[in-house]
C-alpha cells in the first residue's frame, strides 16, 4: 500500500497500536465464554466488566452497570430511540434536528411514515440550534428527544448540558444523545448532565469496527433490542464479542489519557485558515466559532467545483478526505447537514470534510496544503461554471 496522508478520521480511525495488542490475546488463547461458570469463563468475564469500568470512567458516567456494549453506535441510536417507544406506547411524538447523523434521521423519517409524530428542529447558516424552537417543541406526548452532540460533517456542537435541562424541566421526555463524532475528541461529563441515553462506537477513536456502547442512565427503562440470552443483564443479548470489548476499553483509557489535543486543533486551525486565506472562492461551513466545534473538524467548500472531483484528484495525490458522511458516500446527492444549513447548491456540491486525529503530523498539513492549490486550479479552469 503506498503512503497516504490520512484526513478522515471523522470516518474511521486506525486502530491504536495499544489497543491491537491489548485485544490480541483475545483473540488467540484468552477465547473463554464470559457466560460460562467455570473459571476461564470468570476470567473472561472480569476482562469484560474492566473494559465497561474503562468505558464508564471515559464518559464520567456516574456507575460502570449504566454502559451496556453494541455493535456499532447505529446500533445504539436505534436501540435508544426505540427502546424509549416501545417503553411508551402512549407517547407518540419524538423531537430532533435536521442535521443528525443517519442512524438517527433515517430511523425518525421511517417512524414518521408508520404513525409517528416527529418535530424535526432547523439550525441556522452557521449550523447551530434555536434553543427556544426546543422548548416550543415539547409536549406531554413527547417521548423523546434525540440530538446530537457533534456533527459529522461540519464539527459543530450543540450545547447537550443546557438541552437536557431544558427537556427536564419542561417535559417527561427521555434525553437521548448521538454522541459517536465526540467521543475521545472532547471532554464528557455524563454524571453531572441530564442526558438519560448515550451512543458512542469504538472505531471513531481507535478501537476496531464493530463495538459500540449505549450509555443507559440508572432509572432508565428501555425495552431490549435484541432478545435471547441474558447477556448485559438482559439487557442486549447475544454472546459478547469479547476481543472487541476488551478493543474499547483500551481505547477509552487511551482517550482518557491523551494530551495532544492542542496540537490536533493546531494542525486544523492552520489548514483552515490557510485555504480560506489562499483559494479564492471558499467558505467554511458551520460555525466560524472553533471553541463551538470539534477541534479537529472543519468543512470547506469549493464554490462550483464538484466535491467528488476535489476527492478523486486528493486520492491520487495519497490524501484522504471525504465530502461528508462515510455513510452516506455513494449517494451522491448534496449533503442534507448542508442543505439543512442553507448552503447554496454551488457550494454544497464542494464541500470536503477534513478531519485530523492524533496520528497526524505538522509535514502531513503542508503537504495537502501544497498539493491542494494546484488542484483546485486545474478543476476551476475545468468547470463550466466559472467565468473566466
Amino acid at each position: 500500500m503506498k503512503e497516504i496522508v490520512y484526513l478522515d478520521n471523522n470516518a474511521t480511525t486506525r486502530v491504536a497500536p495499544e489497543v491491537f495488542e491489548a485485544m490480541r490475546p483475545y483473540l488467540t488463547e484468552a477465547y473463554g465464554n464470559p457466560s460460562s461458570a467455570h473459571t476461564f469463563g470468570r476470567e473472561m468475564r472480569r476482562s469484560v466488566e474492566r473494559a465497561r469500568e474503562q468505558v464508564a470512567e471515559l464518559l464520567s458516567a456516574a456507575d460502570a452497570s449504566e454502559i451496556v456494549f453494541t455493535s456499532c453506535g447505529s446500533e445504539s441510536d436505534n436501540w435508544a430511540i426505540r427502546g424509549v417507544l416501545e417503553e411508551r406506547p402512549d407517547k407518540r411524538h419524538l423531537v430532533t434536528t435536521r442535521v443528525e447523523h443517519e442512524a438517527v434521521r433515517n430511523l425518525c423519517e421511517k417512524l414518521e411514515k408508520n404513525g409517528y409524530e416527529v418535530t424535526w428542529l432547523d439550525v441556522d447558516k452557521e449550523g447551530l440550534l434555536n434553543l427556544e424552537d426546543l422548548r416550543a417543541a415539547l409536549r406531554p406526548g413527547t417521548a423523546v428527544v434525540s440530538v446530537m452532540l457533534a456533527n459529522n460533517e461540519t464539527g459543530v456542537l450543540f450545547p447537550i448540558e443546557e438541552i437536557g435541562k431544558i427537556v427536564r424541566e419542561h417535559s417527561e421526555a427521555v434525553f437521548h444523545v448521538d454522541g459517536v463524532q465526540a467521543v475521545g475528541k472532547i471532554p464528557i461529563d455524563l454524571r453531572n448532565t441530564h442526558v438519560d441515553l448515550f451512543a458512542l462506537s469504538g472505531h471513531k477513536f481507535h478501537a476496531p469496527k464493530g463495538v459500540g456502547a449505549l450509555y443507559i442512565r440508572s432509572g432508565v427503562k428501555l425495552a431490549p433490542y435484541l432478545i435471547g440470552g441474558g447477556q448485559e443483564r438482559g439487557r442486549r443479548a447475544g454472546t459478547e464479542s469479547l476481543p472487541y470489548i476488551v478493543a474499547l476499553g483500551a481505547a477509552s483509557e487511551l482517550a482518557r489519557n491523551f494530551d495532544g489535543h492542542t496540537n490536533i486543533r493546531n494542525l486544523r486551525d492552520h489548514l483552515e485558515d490557510t485555504i480560506l486565506a489562499t483559494i479564492p472562492n471558499t467558505r467554511l461551513n458551520g460555525t466560524s466559532d472553533r471553541e463551538r466545534r470539534l477541534p479537529n473538524t472543519t468543512n470547506i467548500s469549493f464554490e462550483h467545483i464538484e466535491g467528488e472531483s476535489i476527492l478523486a484528484r486528493l486520492d491520487e495525490a495519497g490524501i484522504c478526505v471525504s465530502t461528508g458522511s462515510a455513510c452516506n458516500a455513494e449517494s451522491h446527492v448534496s449533503s442534507a447537514v448542508l442543505r439543512a444549513m442553507n448552503v447554496p447548491y454551488t457550494l454544497a456540491q464542494g464541500s470536503i470534510r477534513f478531519s485530523l486525529g492524533r496520528y497526524n503530523i505538522e509535514s502531513e498539513i503542508n503537504h495537502m496544503l501544497a498539493r491542494l492549490p494546484g488542484i483546485i486550479s486545474q478543476l476551476v479552469e475545468m468547470s463550466p461554471d466559472i467565468k473566466r
